[in-house]
């Protein structure tokens, strides 16, 4: 029972639950009638399990969190970098190791830790938020008080026939409404040093979001305009379309004319990309020589027309290491483009452009492969 318990928390967390046999609506359920879109979910979902369980086994790796969730983001794709690195990897005859697998993922961990950082950040700017409100209310309250305490001050101090004792009580409010006076100062002190914190943490957000090398957006932040994108194009039943491209032998570049020549080359394609972007096109730069884009109102055949202009245009300029006078021969991408909605959801969108992008590179390079329809899309 308890190894149930265990298994099913397990599917659940990885996004399974009741996809086994004997599950109500599992897979096992998905051709005794229902609703069809659910049995084809469900059978998507029990596919990806076998895909994870028979690459674990494959290569003797042991179940882990971080080895699942490896095998979870490169055969779901929401890590399609990755999932090409795994097929290289095995095409190539080498296979996979536990230490190739650590290696190769140890980026995606600091991924991780910048989602943690970015949740802290939010977190403390949230604190910072009801700071700023409460030190407000209070300055203003103290500062009521204060005037309503000067007003009683000054005419205890008119009344001389009270004595002695009105005396005492008017210096004593005196001493109070001095006290106040600094309260209030030191309230405003604080408002202002939190207005300032959180202008700073607002531009730590930003630059969080943005490649330095290139100034594209991220790969976190074109997963947000992702998420955005897709739920806005869908209410407003307009055509989608993600392409994944890299830069075809960009380690040859690196080796033979050094990394800052490879990066001015990084550079250029971002320059190149980011002329055809606008307010209904996204580019970001996935990472390392590769970038991520999103085309909104332009069909399939009008996304791949636009991204194959700038490939030509690469292809075509003779390009020269400013440094060393010495060319740098022809440099071109591949890419693989996929409709959006010819998929369940986003992320199966993104794996499908990055296998479209495999076959372009198997292909030949320098080239454009469409993404290649499910079954039940086709």
């Amino acid at each position: 029972m308890a190894t149930d318990s265990s298994s099913g928390s397990l599917l659940g967390w990885l996004g399974f639950r009741g996809s086994r046999a004997g599950d109500k609506g599992g897979a096992a359920g998905a051709g005794r009638g229902g609703n069809p879109a659910t049995n084809i979910f469900q059978q998507a979902r029990a596919h990806l399990l076998d895909e994870i369980g028979s690459f674990l086994l494959a290569y003797e790796l042991d179940i882990t969190p971080n080895n699942l969730m490896a095998a979870h983001g490169a055969f779901s794709g929401s890590n399609p970098g990755l999932a090409r690195q795994i097929a290289h990897q095995v095409a190539s005859g080498i296979g996979i190791t536990q230490q190739w697998l650590d290696e190769v993922t140890a980026a995606d961990q600091v991924v991780d830790k910048h989602d943690g950082i970015e949740f802290l950040m939010t977190k403390l700017e949230t604190t910072l938020e009801n700071f700023s409100k409460n030190t407000t209310a209070a300055r203003s309250a103290t500062s009521d008080y204060s005037d309503e305490l000067e007003q009683h001050v000054a005419e205890l101090v008119q009344v001389q026939e009270t004595g002695h004792i009105i005396s005492s009580l008017a210096d004593l409010a005196k001493a109070m409404l001095e006290r106040t006076r600094h309260l209030e100062a030191d309230m405003r002190r604080s408002e202002d040093e939190a207005k300032t914190l959180r202008r700073n943490l607002e531009k730590a957000k930003r630059d969080a979001e943005v490649d330095h090398l290139t100034g594209l957006p991220n790969r976190r932040a074109f997963e947000t305009v992702l998420d955005r994108e897709h739920k806005e194009a869908r209410a407003a039943l307009d055509p989608l379309v993600v392409a994944f491209c890299d830069i075809d032998h960009f380690k040859l570049v690196n080796d033979t004319h050094r990394h800052d020549a490879g990066d001015r080359v990084l550079r250029l394609i971002a320059e190149m990309l980011s002329e055809i972007s606008d307010d209904n096109c996204h580019v970001a730069r996935h990472g390392g020589e590769e970038f991520v884009m999103l085309f909104r109102g332009a069909t399939l055949s009008e996304a791949r027309s636009r991204l194959d202009d700038v490939r030509e245009n690469l292809a075509d300029r003779k390009l020269v290491n400013r440094k060393t006078d010495e060319p740098f021969g022809q440099i071109t991408f591949s890419a693989g483009v996929a409709d959006v909605f010819d998929f369940p959801d986003p992320r199966s969108a993104l794996k499908a452009a990055d296998e479209a992008l495999y076959a372009a590179k198997q292909g030949g390079r320098n080239q454009i492969c469409l993404a290649e329809k499910p079954a039940q899309a086709a």
